[in-house]
């Protein structure tokens, strides 16, 4: 699979570039991962409820094909998009989207800080308190007896750091992963993030870590390349 780094790039146009090549027909070596940085833009899922965004202000609104509600990105994201079949990589979607937040998790432990899994929650999260400390969540997902619901997420005392979006169609997948590194973090807080009211978004800056947008790319790309190989 072949990474490109893009850049800083608009977000619709990449949207529809990565649409069109997620459903071209696609040989073995039409497989890429592209890394990039959008200018401000606030995007909806498909389960996107316009008031969720609450004051958008100047930022253009898109409307997206990926799952989930309302998201923000902005310079000082790390933004990857996996252009991939999955079926040819023997991935169910529910482990794509448990890779995906482990090559997160991975790249952050890189940098010194503990990402976690929410229950009921995609996206990776820190302990705001401690983003260090590697003692376990009591909201961590842990399993359930057959037909027991799923618990409401519980954010307490955490901040959102990464966040995913995908599609999948004809085994094919394109949107992805988000990883805040150092952003202006204002605009989080005209929405409600991923849909839920309060929920506190952070970044690596505002943990105290001082790393490059590039060395989290590079960092990503290679956790993405290996937790994505062909089984």
């Amino acid at each position: 699979m072949e990474t490109r780094f893009l850049g800083r790039v608009d977000y619709a146009p990449t949207f529809q570039a990565m649409k069109d090549f997620a459903h071209q027909p696609a040989p073995d070596e039409r497989e890429q991962l592209w890394i990039c940085e959008h200018p401000p833009v606030f995007t909806l899922g498909l389960a996107g409820r316009p008031e969720h965004v609450l004051a958008p202000g100047d930022i253009p609104v898109v409307a997206t094909d990926r799952g989930g509600q309302v998201t923000y990105h902005g310079p000082g994201q790390v933004v990857a998009y996996p252009l991939i079949d999955l079926q040819r990589r023997g991935i169910f979607v529910k482990e794509y989207v448990y890779r995906l937040e482990e090559a997160a998790i991975r790249t952050l432990r890189a940098f010194g800080v503990t990402g976690h899994r929410v229950a009921g929650a995609p996206g990776i999260y820190v302990r705001l308190a401690d983003p260090f400390s590697h003692a376990l969540l009591p909201q961590r997902p842990q399993r359930r007896e057959p037909g027991q619901p799923a618990p409401a997420p519980d954010f307490t005392g955490l901040g959102k750091i990464a966040a995913l979006g995908i599609k999948v169609s004809r085994h094919r997948s394109y949107h992805g992963l988000a990883l805040n590194v150092a952003m202006d973090l204002q605009p989080f807080e005209r929405i409600n993030p991923c849909g839920y009211p309060g929920l506190r978004t952070v970044d690596l800056a505002s943990l105290g870590v001082t790393v490059s947008w590039d060395e989290v790319a590079h960092e990503l790309a290679g956790q993405l390349q290996r937790l994505l190989a062909i089984s």
